[in-house]
């Protein structure tokens, strides 16, 4: 089995504000496709439900006007500590990456880390060679915009 650490994709930023700010935002579903997805991004949502056991269903449509089918299931939720969930290619799609997000008080400050395992070497190369590292990172840039913590 190929080492985890050669197939996980892991992205950190530290918002300026308290970890329940910055839950607030992620766990809304009337927030939450304010803000995800990269810069010129953005969501149309089928279904959320954001709790254990919850999904969301959406498309993420990119500023040329392609749609990205997308679908997160929620399998453990620990209000403002962690969120655990699967990533698919749209609707009951193939699973892309086993995805979680931790949220840390750092006096005041969240360190938001969020965290994509996937299945082989070869998918993390090529979400990596798409840019999937820059546009993750603008995804919590605009959290943080999203905020005012920006």
């Amino acid at each position: 089995m190929t080492d985890l650490a050669d197939r996980t994709m892991v992205l950190e930023r530290v918002i300026a504000v308290p970890v329940a700010l910055v839950w607030g935002a992620w766990m809304n579903p009337e927030t939450l496709p304010q803000w995800w997805g990269p810069q010129g991004y953005t969501c149309r949502t089928k279904r959320i439900n954001l709790g254990t056991g919850g999904e969301w269903v959406f498309d993420m449509i990119g500023p040329d006007g392609t749609v990205y089918p997308n679908h997160h299931r929620y399998g453990r939720v620990e209000p403002q500590k962690r969120i655990e969930y699967t990533l698919h290619f749209g609707e009951n799609g193939p699973k892309h990456a086993d995805a979680a997000a931790d949220f840390v008080d750092e006096g005041g400050r969240t360190r938001v880390t969020l965290s994509m395992v996937f299945g082989t070497v070869e998918e993390y190369e090529a979400v990596k060679g798409f840019g999937a590292v820059e546009l993750g990172q603008q995804t919590l840039g605009k959290l943080a915009q999203f905020i005012g913590a920006e």
